[in-house]
């Protein structure tokens, strides 16, 4: 079973000597290590000793993982032996995922690295053997505040279908990572002391990188993770199709980067995946004349699909939290029957198979066949003539066409009565001003302030209409409840009082959306866009 760990840590890099070499520690020299009890809080620094670990790290022969800033290693050695898979999670924090040491690559690591790794063989890359050198800073109370590590590393490449390395690389560098729930301000201390001692940060994120840039071959030194040279599809954006590919490559990797976190179950992971999903859809349907949608189409009707399974999970965690809110809300004296466990009940069988459903799409073959589409198309872009144009002669069309669009189905929503066939035009307007956003989204960076305050005006609209739709379907929840509270002999009235709130929540926004939409009124936005 794995384990997951928040690390918490900073590198450092030692001085270069006149030689060329680092004045890192030898077998019969000093430590590089300054006095640390110079930090406050620090009351003694215990030595632990030295370890020897020796790391196997894996990736597919195209460094995806590294690209990723992902690391993949079976370690043996230390009290920590094992597979360890590492998330980037912020500067200087890493997520590090924990299986058993075994000879093969555990399943439950295999399925967090597969959306990147795809059909491709993982294999040893590079094999990095450190001798660490460990210290506890520890305070007045003998509590533990960090670990120390003096590490000499010993690099050696293992190119894909190898068993021989062929690039060697060797320095010392030393890691402070803080104790599980530290103070993080101790690590501006520890590095305040280090730099006056003439310790630097380390250049690269970590040990794999160095390692990878070090031992490149000499025709490719200086194009590793860490300090790769700048790809074609990296360059800044000029024309319209730049910006169009930039927008689909950040979904594209917004989709791979929230597909382990779904499977880790972390908070608005399957929200933000879903959104990806959409984002990209909605920006081969708006930029139709950059991008061929002959290659399209096909991969937009997959991402539908996917946007459509992941929404029962998500679905759930959002109406699940707006009836436990309305619940919440009022006194217990209008909470008859047994309401809490009721809500309680519904949600757990509804949230296990929501979660249930998401992960065996994930680990369907049709979900990986999209995403190999994906990257086939982002490869080798399907760019079709105005693609080569600037992109204010493009993009702004292409938002004041989906605006055009959302114009209408809410003109349509509006004159008709309150009832079903409303609720479903207002659903669909819905639908358009995310469509609108997006395109806005997509443009901001080619047309600035114009498109960035469009997208604030369609998601005003958004929200309104959503906050509708999500009544909509509360709505029929708590009718459900109602029946099933009914039919096992509990009052229904809280479910009754619940949906009747839910009515006159819909009714407000209804009445709310005119004011929403005359803000975004189309002249303004033409004249924005094309000034």
């Amino acid at each position: 079973m794995a384990d997951t760990k928040r690390e918490i840590e900073r590198k450092y890099e030692l001085p270069v000597r006149p030689d060329g070499g680092d004045s890192g520690s030898r077998p019969d020299g000093p430590s590089p290590l300054p006095d640390l009890t110079k930090v406050r809080a620090v009351s003694a620094v215990t030595a632990r000793g030295v370890t020897e670990l020796d790391a196997v790290y894996h990736d597919t022969p195209d460094l995806r993982l590294a690209a990723g800033s992902l690391t993949l290693r079976r370690r043996t050695g230390g009290a920590d032996e094992g597979w360890h898979l590492k998330f980037p999670v912020g500067d200087g924090v890493r997520d590090e995922i924990r299986a058993p040491l075994s000879d093969t690559l555990p399943d439950e690591l295999a399925a967090l690295v597969r959306s990147r790794v795809r059909g491709a063989e993982l294999t040893p890359v590079v094999r990095l053997r450190t001798s660490r050198d460990t210290s506890l800073l520890v305070d007045k109370a003998g509590r533990t505040l960090a670990e120390v590590a003096v590490d000499t590393v010993r690099a050696e490449r293992r190119p894909a279908g190898t068993g021989a390395g062929t690039g060697t690389a060797e320095w010392t560098e030393i890691e402070v990572e803080l104790a599980d729930d530290g103070d993080p301000a101790l690590l501006d201390a520890v590095e305040k002391v280090l730099r006056k001692a003439g310790v630097r940060p380390a250049s690269a994120g970590s040990k794999l990188a160095r390692a990878l840039a070090e031992t490149a071959p000499a025709t490719t030194k200086g194009a590793g993770p860490g300090k790769r040279a700048p790809a074609a599809s990296k360059r800044a954006p000029v024309t319209a199709g730049d910006h169009v590919l930039a927008y689909v490559r950040e979904q594209a990797e917004a989709i791979v980067s929230y597909d382990p976190a779904v499977r880790r179950d972390l908070p608005d992971s399957v929200h933000q995946l879903r959104v990806a999903t959409r984002r990209m859809r909605s920006a081969f349907r708006t930029y139709k004349k950059v991008l061929d949608r002959d290659a399209t189409r096909p991969i937009g009707a997959e991402l539908k699909w996917l946007a459509g399974e992941l929404g029962v999970d998500r679905d759930q965690e959002v109406l699940a939290e707006r009836l436990t809110a309305g619940v919440d809300a009022h006194d217990t004296t209008l909470l008859l029957g047994p309401v809490h466990a009721r809500l309680r009940i519904w949600d757990a069988a509804g949230r296990t198979d929501a979660r249930t459903r998401t992960l065996a799409v994930l680990d369907s073959a049709r979900y990986l066949r999209l995403l190999e589409s994906v990257a086939a198309l982002l490869a080798d872009p399907p760019l079709l003539e105005a693609a080569h144009r600037k992109p204010a002669k493009v993009l702004p069309r292409a938002v004041v066409k989906d605006y055009d669009r959302l114009a209408g189905r809410v003109d349509h929503a509006l004159g008709l009565a309150p009832g079903e066939e409303r609720d479903l035009a207002l659903h669909d307007a819905r639908k358009a001003a995310k469509r609108a956003r997006y395109a806005a989204d997509a443009a901001e960076p080619a047309l600035g302030k114009p498109a960035k305050r469009f997208s604030k005006r369609m998601k005003a609209v958004q929200s309104v209409l959503g906050d509708h739709q999500d009544s909509v379907v509360a709505r029929d929840t708590l009718r459900d409840l109602a029946v099933q509270a009914h039919a096992a002999g509990e009052s229904a009235f809280t479910w009754g009082l619940l949906y009747g709130e839910e009515e006159s929540r819909a009714a407000d926004r209804e009445r709310e959306l005119p004011r929403i939409w005359r803000k975004s009124a189309k002249r303004k936005l033409r004249t924005a866009l094309f000034d």
